[in-house]
């Protein structure tokens, strides 16, 4: 019997830059089921890659309860590990981050409404 292997491509973790914001604006829209970003698709700073292609993004939100957390979105393309893998990494960047975004939380609604307007013109 014949053993066929598979090499699958590890999950690659980059900086959001303003170049990639429409590629993840469609993972937003596809996954919220939305046609326009709102509030929610926050302000990303973390992407994960599977080659070139871009599956998960993190992105800084504010909270219920009016404090800055983080959101990821996925096309669902990540196993539970990659998933749990991609939140700590997440998680570890904003608490080594001190820009305003990260700890400001009004500095980050300001950020968050400037990208909406960027990425909705009427």
């Amino acid at each position: 019997m014949e053993t066929i292997t598979q090499h699958q491509k590890q999950v690659q973790y980059a900086e959001a830059y303003v170049s990639d914001m429409l590629v993840l604006k469609n993972i937003f829209l596809e996954t919220q089921h939305v046609e326009k970003a709102d509030q929610n698709f926050g302000l990303p700073f973390l992407l994960a890659k599977n080659g070139r292609e871009v599956i998960a993004f993190a992105s800084l939100i504010i909270d219920e309860k009016e404090n800055i957390s983080f959101k990821i979105y996925d096309k669902s393309r990540m196993t539970e590990a990659e998933k749990r893998n991609f939140s700590s990494r997440a998680e570890r960047y904003c608490k080594n981050n001190n820009t305003p975004n990260f700890k400001d939380p009004e500095q980050l609604k300001s950020s968050i409404n400037s990208m909406i307007s960027w990425l909705n013109p009427e």
